[in-house]
């Protein structure tokens, strides 16, 4: 595994890991802690060292579990957690970047966490009622204590970004993004080139739709966000299939499978963006971390780059309200 630098020179491995659905959002969750620690150690011991969770994933318990299984490495690797929902009664309910909450939120996340400093403190969304000004002026007062060394947005519009970066530098910005998801192509990634900020993508397998292995006999469970998803009903799914079954064509000739080429795609993008696949399975990790090593020619990339416009997307990626949250 081979490392990238996003900005203000934090190292970080090629692939992440996305710690979001061992705690939540996937249907049932793994009913051995100890299963999930296992995973979480084992993407350690493959060069993962990259790792995102947030308060709000359970609430809490995500960063409890990520705390716990990766204390006895914590010199490896580099952290990332998120402040900015209102959480009552271990539900979301709206935004709050208040600075008072942001300083809280960073004390708490600190002992779940087992850690003195969080490494990469980011914005989940960004709050209308409270100046990105504010919010960067926070941080920075975090980082002048020692509890946070860097300072990220996630979701966040390009003129947002610009705003944020002037008061304290912004290390990542991160947002879904993936060969369905093109929404920060325009303006949001130029941005970062010129300012010199890296890129996370999450969700950059479409939610495992570009695994390939979801289509229109799946059924999702209970607690499966996917079933609120818009882009994963019946029919937009029946539409969507062109787009994978390209991808799966691809992955054939080259021996790797369509998540791979998902992943390199991303890869090949520029070297300052580190994708944060998630998964709960040791396999999957390794399949995840050897997409680096999967070689895509310029016809090839080129190909890929208009595959979403060639064969259209059908479908949100949120419900209304949750894209209400997103791009501000």
């Amino acid at each position: 595994m081979h490392t990238r630098t996003l900005g203000q020179g934090l190292e970080v491995s090629a692939i992440g890991l996305g710690c979001m659905g061992m705690s939540q959002s996937y249907g049932p969750n793994p009913g051995d802690r100890a299963d999930m620690i296992g995973v979480l150690r084992g993407a350690v011991d493959r060069g993962i060292t990259f790792f995102d969770t947030a308060e709000v994933y359970g609430p809490y318990v995500n960063e409890e579990l990520v705390g716990e299984a990766l204390a006895p490495v914590r010199d490896q690797i580099v952290l990332a957690t998120k402040f900015g929902w209102n959480i009552d009664n271990g539900t979301m309910n709206g935004l709050n970047s208040r600075p008072e909450q942001i300083k809280r939120v960073a004390d708490a996340s600190l002992r779940r966490l087992r850690t003195d400093t969080i490494d990469l403190f980011y914005q989940h969304r960004v709050d209308p009622d409270v100046p990105i000004e504010d919010v960067a002026g926070t941080v920075a007062e975090l980082v002048q204590a020692g509890k946070v060394r860097h300072f990220g947005l996630s979701e966040a519009a390009a003129a947002t970004i610009r705003r944020a970066h002037a008061v304290h530098p912004v290390t990542a910005v991160q947002s879904e993004y993936s060969l369905w998801t093109r929404d920060p192509e325009p303006e949001v990634l130029p941005t970062l080139a010129e300012l010199g900020i890296g890129f996370v993508p999450f969700s950059p397998l479409g939610k495992g739709f570009l695994t390939g292995t979801v289509d229109t006999t799946t059924t999702f469970t209970e607690g499966d966000i996917r079933s609120r998803v818009p882009r994963f009903d019946q029919d937009n799914l029946t539409a969507n299939q062109a787009l994978i079954d390209h991808i799966a064509t691809l992955a054939k000739t080259k021996h790797a499978s369509p998540g791979q080429i998902a992943l390199a795609w991303l890869l090949v993008k520029q070297p300052w963006i580190a994708p944060i696949p998630g998964t709960r399975r040791i396999t999957r990790l390794e399949e995840n971390a050897a997409a680096t090593q999967v070689p895509l020619s310029a016809d090839e990339i080129a190909d890929l780059d208009t595959l979403a416009d060639r064969v259209g997307v059908h479908g949100d990626r949120y419900n209304a309200t949750h894209m209400g949250f997103v791009n501000k």
